[in-house]
């Protein structure tokens, strides 16, 4: 396996369109990361609390219209 500094001079000697593409797969890999872990902390209940608050505020008319 190469190192992150062998990792990150490959990218630098990369034409612009592997870049590019790169760039974009990463982003993508990001995002599946992180609603990963948003769907485990719902079905954890992590986020019940904000929930129930922000219902509380809207049923309290404490809230702004977007």
């Amino acid at each position: 396996m190469s190192t992150l500094v062998e990792i990150e001079a490959a990218i630098e000697r990369l034409p612009k369109t592997d870049f590019q593409q790169l760039r974009e797969w990463i982003a993508e890999r990001d995002q599946q990361n992180w609603d990963k872990q948003l769907e485990a902390d719902v079905a954890d209940g992590r986020l019940d609390q904000f929930a129930q608050e922000a219902i509380a505020d809207f049923q309290a008319g404490r809230f702004k219209d977007l």
